[in-house]
């Protein structure tokens, strides 16, 4: 009797093995994704924690030395286990929808201990690996180091930007490309993330973060063929730098200290190719929900910004003088009003001084223009730098919401420690009291805060038309798989003195963008900002009604995002729809492209089209351009239905179907 029990014991045990957690020593546990291209195998060996990933059967990266540094301990610490895998499929509707209007989830996740009241939990989707901690301690806790040793399968280059080794940046330099060993190699600088590494095959892997909240963004450094990542102290002293800024002085030890009960950022790895980058939602599936009740006050729009051209129109039916003044603004009101833009940027030199955001110039006379704006169904964004805002907390919204403002752009912080995320967040929670949206510039790149907090509408972070000279479309081209990939980037587009790099020549106010005429036009379509500038003076678009028309009706939300053609850091053609209306958008870097577009996202039909293409002579001449204007019929089989397109050496395409 006493035999059987056992026998039936055994079976028992050898029929529930493979949902019985492991421990440390024992084989590895793999995890797929739902549809079973991406396999995660565990790695939980002597007390180690990590895993490779293979996609269709290769590996792509293998992740090491996962762990956590409390000081005291490093997690993971004693036994390892894994718990059983769960599948989760749901939907849900983004407040700001920059890609999709609806948003898709579908992964499989599992939990896996790492002893002292800390697990891990690891999501593999169909497109992405992603993992954070997860902690269930008492009081306040200090992390001294989140790490990872991430090695790439070979033959992957990367794409990255550097920051300086003080973490002192605002995310604008220039995208390198070299392999890891090379960087390691040579000034070995931190480099920001998202960090894109392109291998054979169009195998890209974008890496990134989410849910950054009480806690530093993270940075990126090289070993040999590996990335490792580093992180800003917590800053315990400061001092005064200037009229907008302070200057850190003296760190903490830690980078971090927080609730001993909270998820860590999610790090994910986005597993997939240049198509799959475009449009995958990655950021927005692990950021945190909307907490807001009441987002009806939340407005995406267009902007009319006078920084950048000088705010010097030179119309004939300009009679005023030029400036921060009363007369200049009602001209860009006018402006905005008639191409039907929502706002008007008022940027440095609105306030009488940087460190008082409560008393506006004389010539300005803020009052009687926050009422001519309205009386013209425009509102008013107010550039203020981020000391003043934080040394006014208290009141500085509440005011502007009795004035009628409706938005702020926020600048110079230049920093991305756990202070700084703070900021943010106080900064979005206050403004969210008082019906105001907030644009960062001068900032770290979005990592989940504008989800949780949707008036958060745009960051900067990128090297934009603001660069002049700097900007260069070689370097815009990488922004859609890089910057933009993970949220929205205030990139500031709408130049129309348009001109290839080897002609450039332009200085304020007479302002020029490199690149062509439809370059400029199509970044309307490709890039994603809650709020989109158009940058240049309004005499110039007045001179370029067509052009102006066009990029005015482009929306910054979208229904659905379809990337037609793809090839990071070279080129893009993507296809967003809003309503019923499709609009597509393409971009090339320094060499001229013939294309073929596939239409099979519209539904059979006949459709309208127009179109703005670069000119025979953009290649030199960067203004010239042609507008197209012509029928399209979709076959009932569209599989094999295209449309021929040619963009000139950094140069584009930019047409409506409707």
């Amino acid at each position: 009797m006493e035999k059987s029990i056992k026998q039936k014991l055994l079976l028992l045990l050898m029929v529930l093995a493979p949902s019985l957690p492991m421990f440390a020593g024992g084989e590895a546990r793999t995890i797929s994704s739902p549809d079973g291209t991406i396999v995660v195998q565990l790695n939980t060996e002597k007390g180690q924690l990590g895993y490779t990933v293979k996609k269709n059967g290769q590996v792509v990266y293998t992740l090491s030395d996962i762990s956590l540094n409390l000081g005291k301990e490093t997690l993971p610490k004693g036994s390892v286990s894994v718990g059983k895998t769960r599948r989760v499929k749901n939907s849900f509707l983004p407040v700001v929808p920059l890609k999709f209007s609806t948003i898709y989830e579908n992964y499989n996740e599992t939990a896996i201990s790492l002893g002292s009241n800390c697990q891990l939990v690891l999501r593999v989707m169909n497109n992405c690996v992603a993992y954070r901690f997860v902690l269930s301690r008492k009081g306040t806790i200090d992390v001294f180091d989140d790490h990872f040793r991430l090695t790439p399968a070979s033959g992957f280059t990367a794409h990255y930007q550097t920051a300086p080794e003080n973490f002192n940046t605002s995310y604008e330099e220039r995208y390198r490309t070299s392999t890891i060993a090379e960087w390691a190699a040579s000034d070995r600088r931190q480099a920001t993330v998202p960090f894109l590494l392109s291998g054979n095959n169009d195998t890209q892997l974008l890496i990134g973060e989410s849910d950054v909240d009480d806690y530093p963004h993270q940075f990126l450094t090289p070993s040999g063929d590996a990335l490792s990542p580093i992180y800003p102290k917590a800053p315990l002293k400061w001092e005064p730098s200037g009229d907008r800024s302070e200057r850190i002085v003296e760190e903490a030890p830690y980078i971090a200290r927080t609730s001993g009960r909270r998820s860590l950022p999610w790090r994910w790895v986005a597993v997939t190719n240049s198509r799959g980058i475009i449009e995958q939602t990655i950021p927005v599936q692990l950021a945190r929900r909307n907490t807001l009740k009441d987002t009806s006050w939340i407005h995406p729009g267009q902007v009319s910004w006078e920084w950048w051209n000088g705010a010097a129109p030179y119309g004939a039916d300009v009679d005023f003088r030029f400036g921060c003044n009363y007369d200049t603004y009602c001209y860009f009101a006018d402006f905005a009003a008639k191409y039907g833009l929502r706002y008007i940027l008022l940027d440095e030199g609105w306030a009488k001084s940087t460190r008082d955001p409560f008393v506006g110039n004389d010539e300005l006379r803020l009052p009687d223009l926050i009422k001519y704006c309205d009386s013209k169904g425009v509102k008013i964004i107010l550039w203020l730098p981020w000391l003043a805002v934080w040394q006014n907390i208290d009141t500085i919204f509440s005011t502007y919401e009795q004035w009628g403002i409706t938005a702020v752009k926020i600048d110079f912080m230049d920093h991305a420690d756990q202070w700084m995320t703070n900021f943010y967040k106080r900064v979005v929670e206050e403004a969210a009291r008082h019906h105001i949206i907030v644009d960062f510039h001068g900032a770290f790149s979005p990592a989940g805060l504008e989800y949780e907090y949707p008036n958060l509408i745009s960051y900067e972070g990128v090297l934009g038309l603001e660069q002049m000279e700097g900007c260069t479309p070689d370097n815009t081209v990488f922004i859609p798989f890089i910057r933009n990939a993970v949220g929205a980037a205030d990139f500031t587009p709408g130049g129309m003195n348009n001109m290839q790099p080897r002609q450039y020549r332009a200085t304020r106010p007479n302002s020029g963008a490199m690149g062509t005429r439809a370059f400029q036009m199509a970044l309307y379509v490709v890039l994603e900002s809650g709020v989109q500038m158009l940058a240049d003076n309004p005499t110039r678009y007045y001179q370029n009604d067509e052009c102006t028309r066009f990029i005015a009706s482009v929306p910054t939300t979208w229904d659905e995002t379809r990337c037609l053609a793809a090839e990071a850091g070279e080129y893009v053609v993507v296809a967003k729809r809003k309503d019923l209306k499709w609009y597509i958008g393409a971009i090339t870097n320094n060499k001229a492209r013939d294309l073929q577009i596939p239409l099979n996202f519209l539904m059979p039909g006949t459709y309208q089209l127009n179109a703005f293409r670069d000119g025979k002579n953009a290649d030199y001449q960067g203004m010239h351009y042609n507008r197209q204007q012509f029928s399209i019929t979709v076959p009932d089989n569209a599989q094999g239905a295209s449309l021929p397109i040619h963009l000139a050496p950094n140069g584009g395409w930019a047409a409506i179907i409707e």
